[in-house]
């Protein structure tokens, strides 16, 4: 399902209009502009609504009908589980583990690292993937061209850089197998985080 498609989604089951709802959908799935497949999806995960989505819209929003809604249950179960079909949503770590190593990432990222590393609220976002999932070759969901000039800016409300970023997208996205999981067709490995609450019967 598409950002508008799930903005209506939302407005029926929350109240308000879908406009009260889209940007936070249109934001989920805006890693599209970088990967057209189910690959854009690392950004539906507890990662992103913890260090990209709330600090942006808050832990709550005001629909057009003075309701207050969650933002947490808007992108979970609004977004991810209807994406997943209704079954699961997946840990970070599940579409970190999805792209193939190689020797040299750590010297290229602690390349790119250093650049930001003096101001410290640009280097917590930046490490944020490292931190959830203790693998170095995470650190490519915020180590890249696309994220630094098009998500941190709307984070951090900073203005983007113009300079040349030696990290692209496409350093990751070719890398990063599309496993059946990502199209809820079947189950992640590490969905820890939300079986508990959110897993559904298949």
């Amino acid at each position: 399902m598409n950002a508008k498609q799930l903005s209506f989604l939302s407005a029926r089951k929350r109240g308000g209009s879908p406009e009260d709802y889209y940007p936070i959908h249109s934001f989920l799935d805006s890693a599209l502009e970088i990967v057209s497949d189910e690959r854009h999806r690392f950004m539906h995960t507890w990662w992103a609504v913890r260090y990209l989505v709330i600090p942006q819209y808050g832990f709550m929003i005001l629909n057009s009908e003075g309701q207050i809604v969650n933002v947490k249950d808007i992108c979970e179960e609004d977004h991810f589980l209807p994406n997943f079909g209704e079954k699961y949503i997946p840990n970070l770590l599940d579409f970190t583990e999805a792209i193939s190593d190689d020797e040299g990432d750590l010297q290229t990222l602690r390349r790119f690292y250093r650049q930001y590393a003096q101001n410290e609220e640009i280097a917590t976002l930046l490490l944020s993937p490292l931190t959830v999932t203790g693998k170095v070759k995470s650190l490519f969901f915020t180590h890249n061209s696309w994220f630094m000039n098009s998500i941190l800016p709307k984070v951090l409300n900073i203005e983007p850089e113009i300079k040349d970023i030696n990290i692209s997208p496409a350093h990751f996205i070719n890398r990063m197998q599309l496993d059946p999981w990502m199209k809820g067709e079947s189950y992640p490995p590490h969905t820890f985080g939300f079986k508990s609450t959110y897993l559904r019967s298949a």
